[in-house]
């Protein structure tokens, strides 16, 4: 197996205060995310999943142990800007990331500022508008966007910078339904079709079935790490922690406590509704 792009060893993090320790919010994190791949990483609020996050790319640095960007320490401030080119960071708030008047002004800023030749800031403004889906709004206002339209510019000024990988804290959290959908759908064919590696940061249950792995957090700690549909069968280890799971997972968990045969693992929709079809055409009634 390849270096791993994103590596933490024994991380920890507690935030100095002037009044005395605070508590740890990071506690001896060890994790290696691999190149092209789309992980999500999932916990309530205060589980330390967004202070991680802020650790990949250098915004937040350990208090114990130690983090690698590409094999790059995230400490050694000689190569931050190698660091920060490696791995972009996309927020919760898309109106704190949009800088100028016009879309295609807003994803030119950080190549600019990272002196990227203007024909070839033209193409990346283009070829970055056209994968998130917002190229024909180019020349609109940001401000006059939807929540979920501003956060694709958002992550198009992040793509622009050609960052292997993209860091994405709770990009959702501001958006409804349409826009959430609009920007998951986003990441995942970003992923697959330019095999960017895609970190998501999320509390939603739903997005972080669709990675293909799945780490969970609680009190600082990862207490699971896999595919989804093997982390989300540990029901009880989840509502341990205050976690729900997925539907369709709640649902064959009842169907298994009332003593009915079925298989935790049916994530989606269609997989759920197809066991349930083949359970009532055995002639089990659920």
């Amino acid at each position: 197996m390849s270096n791993p792009i994103l590596k933490t060893q024994d991380l920890h993090f507690r935030y100095d205060e002037e009044e005395g320790p605070t508590p740890v919010v990071l506690d001896g994190v060890d994790l290696q995310i691999q190149e092209g791949t789309f992980v999500a990483v999932l916990g309530h609020n205060g589980s330390g999943k967004s202070t991680l996050a802020k650790h990949l790319n250098a915004i937040l640095l350990p208090s114990g142990g130690k983090v690698y960007v590409d094999g790059m320490d995230t400490a050694d401030e000689d190569r931050l800007l190698d660091i920060r080119r490696t791995v972009g960071m996309v927020f919760q708030n898309p109106d704190n990331q949009i800088v100028a008047n016009v879309v295609e002004e807003d994803v030119a800023f950080a190549p600019e500022n990272l002196g990227v030749p203007p024909a070839e800031i033209r193409q990346r403004v283009d070829d970055a508008l056209k994968a998130v889906g917002m190229y024909e709004y180019r020349e609109h206002a940001p401000h006059l966007l939807s929540g979920g339209q501003k956060q694709r510019v958002a992550i198009a000024g992040v793509i622009a910078m050609q960052p292997r990988c993209i860091v994405l804290d709770e990009p959702t959290a501001m958006l409804d339904p349409i826009g959430r959908a609009e920007v998951l759908k986003t990441i995942k064919s970003l992923n697959r079709t330019s095999g960017v590696t895609v970190v998501l940061i999320t509390h939603h249950m739903d997005e972080a079935a669709q990675a293909a792995r799945l780490v969970v957090m609680s009190k600082g700690k990862v207490i699971a790490d896999g595919a989804p549909k093997e982390v989300f069968c540990r029901v009880e280890e989840l509502k341990a922690v205050g976690l729900t799971v997925p539907e369709t997972t709640e649902l064959l968990w009842e169907l298994r406590k009332a003593g009915v045969e079925v298989p935790l693992d049916a994530l989606s929709d269609e997989e759920c509704a197809k066991t349930l079809y083949d359970l009532l055409n055995q002639g089990v009634t659920p």
